[in-house]
């Protein structure tokens, strides 16, 4: 589809903004964007005077199409809670693309979701990028896999501790993720051996093969650590194995946040929208994500659907700058951060030429609650157009 999107107030989330501007289109991707751009022959022109248009937006944690809407257990295939290690689990396999969320996410202006399983197991499986359109999740993937979820703190202990077997504790939940990464540094080095003779070479082992895509840092680790010791023993292992990672909820970062800083850590913090279900989230806060950023930390925020129903993740931020959080800092937080934090800005998180064309018209200011979408584009194409 080729558009042009004209007279619009245009939040860019990269270097300049526009008061009044205009954004052209050219099939998948955005081939300009300028004060003024004449008309070319054969696009459609979109009159968009006294809106807002910004970067689709994007959901750097969830759980969309594994849990699906208004099924219940029938289309829960988010926690395979048979086995306390499972990194050959791949996100794709168990997302159903029609899953009424995506429809929702993207009729919200959310165009682009990281997705995969949920944190029961101390390995979870692999996690996936996906634009919100599609009618299979093929068609619909960035990438795949996009991180190796792992678990620390409360989960793993209640589903393995009910089934009297590890983890019951933390220290085993550490111990089991530590013992998986050194079979897997085994399986490396007999990987590297058998490509110098192939006599020596190890049978496949899909555990093994996700691990040293870690390790290799390929992709990262995506870290469900709520409490603050859980987050330091998530980063002791990480740093123990040199592996990149994010941290994800990171419920209690505010409270060390000077750690994060000098960490570097890439955090993902929600669900904020949500009661205190559990003891690990007693310091749950919407401050967070303000305290965290005014310290100079990049914060991407998440709503972990379905915890959170996806179509609120701008309502999150909206409530982050109402609790203290710059404006700005609030949109780029449900844009560009969480493309850098997962590593997709390459193609989403922002308005800029040569990207995909993931673009969202609001009649008002995007973090007014009371602003609707009135047209979205993923990949140049319209998926949503309110009437």
């Amino acid at each position: 589809m080729n558009v042009l999107i004209k007279n619009g107030r245009i939040l860019t989330m990269a270097d300049k903004n526009y008061d009044k501007g205009d954004i052209l289109i050219e099939g998948s991707k955005i081939k300009k964007i300028a004060e003024h751009i004449d008309p070319p022959e054969n696009f459609e022109v979109i009159d968009a005077q006294g809106m807002w248009v910004m970067p689709g937006i994007v959901d750097a944690h969830c759980h969309i199409g594994m849990w699906e809407d208004g099924i219940g257990s029938e289309g829960a295939d988010g926690n395979e809670m048979t086995d306390p290690v499972t990194p050959h689990l791949r996100a794709i396999d168990g997302i159903n693309p029609e899953d009424n969320s995506f429809r929702e996410a993207r009729e919200h202006g959310i165009t682009t979701v990281v997705t995969g399983p949920g944190s029961a197991n101390v390995i979870g499986g692999q996690f996936a990028a996906l634009k919100t359109y599609g009618r299979r999740v093929d068609d619909m993937v960035i990438k795949a896999p996009l991180a190796l979820k792992v678990a620390f703190g409360e989960n793993p202990k209640r589903v393995y501790g009910g089934q009297h077997k590890a983890p019951s504790t933390r220290m085993a939940t550490a111990a089991i993720l530590r013992q998986a990464f050194i079979q897997a540094q085994e399986y490396k080095r007999k990987l590297e051996l058998g490509q110098k003779n192939p006599d020596k070479m190890p049978d496949r082992d899909l555990k093994m093969e996700i691990l040293v895509k870690v390790l290799n840092r390929e992709i990262p680790l995506k870290i469900h650590a709520h409490r603050a010791d859980d987050i330091f023993t998530a980063i002791r292992i990480a740093k123990e194995f040199n592996v990149d990672f994010t941290l994800d909820h990171c419920t209690e970062g505010h409270r060390i946040v000077d750690f994060l800083l000098e960490e570097k850590a890439k955090v993902i913090v929600g669900p904020l929208l949500a009661d205190r279900s559990k003891v690990e989230l007693k310091s749950l806060t919407f401050k967070a994500p303000a305290i965290l950023s005014k310290a100079g930390l990049k914060v991407a925020i998440m709503t972990d659907h379905p915890v959170i129903p996806i179509q609120y993740l701008p309502v999150c931020a909206s409530i982050a700058v109402r609790e203290g959080m710059d404006e700005m800092e609030a949109l780029k937080a449900i844009t560009i951060y969480p493309a850098q934090i997962t590593g997709l800005d390459d193609r989403v998180g922002s308005l800029e030429e040569g990207k995909d064309a993931d673009v969202v018209i609001f009649d008002g200011h995007p973090l007014d609650v009371r602003s609707k979408t009135q047209w979205v584009f993923i990949d140049g194409n319209l998926v949503f157009k309110r009437e």
